[in-house]
């Protein structure tokens, strides 16, 4: 179970940012940029899973995604948390196991023999599902983890993650207008507010990209 007392969301904040450059999941481009899991290209790239290999930070991030959760939404809002294949499976394991709820996960695709099913686990009609990643870009990812929620007569209206790039403006119309609402640990703006002195001299450019992603990707088309 979860302690009853919790930082502000700005304290929160901070110390995410703190512990994923504390862990090296802050990564930067070599001679090629990252492909995000939505397409584009960036010069920055954050591996969040590598937070399970650091039980004390492990636990410290899945306290303050829970609280934050409950903080939001309620603390008695959900029946059943998932994680979406693959990277949110474990993260939605420690969040279920600390509310005291199932949990499940969503595959990307069906698997193609057996029941050829797209959620693990026990799902049922009218259950109020969370579902839980390690990060969003843009959003679009989630929409089809939460359709296949939705399909099982299960309603999905929030999905939280330990980061959110927050650069892309229409990452919150596109998850509201599908009626999800996000919440998050921290994003880009808090982790360049942290970074340690040794990488001050690769920040320009990474701020020329989280400043106009569009622009900074059509210079380099």
């Amino acid at each position: 179970m979860i302690p009853s007392t919790y930082p502000t969301a700005e304290e929160m904040a901070r110390l995410t940012a703190r512990m994923l450059w504390e862990i090296e999941a802050v990564n930067f481009m070599g001679d090629e940029p990252f492909k995000l899991a939505s397409g584009q290209l960036s010069p920055v790239y954050i591996d969040c899973r590598k937070l399970i290999s650091y039980p004390r930070i492990r636990s410290t991030l899945m306290d303050f995604l829970t609280i934050t959760v409950m903080r939001n939404a309620g603390f008695e809002a959900f029946d059943n948390i998932a994680g979406g294949e693959t990277a949110g499976i474990p993260f939605a394991a420690l969040v279920a196991e600390r509310m005291g709820l199932p949990m499940t996960y969503v595959r990307k695709k069906p698997k193609g023999y057996g029941k050829n099913a797209r959620i693990e686990g026990a799902m049922t009609e009218g259950q109020r599902v969370l579902l839980v990643e390690d990060l969003t870009t843009d959003g679009g990812s989630k929409l089809s983890f939460v359709d296949a929620i939705r399909d099982t007569g299960a309603t999905c209206a929030h999905t939280a993650v330990i980061f959110y790039y927050g650069i892309f403006p229409e990452t919150i119309k596109t998850l509201g207008d599908h009626s999800v609402s996000l919440h998050h640990l921290c994003t880009w703006w808090e982790v360049l507010a942290e970074a340690p002195e040794k990488h001050k001299g690769v920040l320009g450019e990474v701020e020329s990209f989280l400043k106009d992603p569009h622009a900074w990707r059509a210079a380099r088309a």
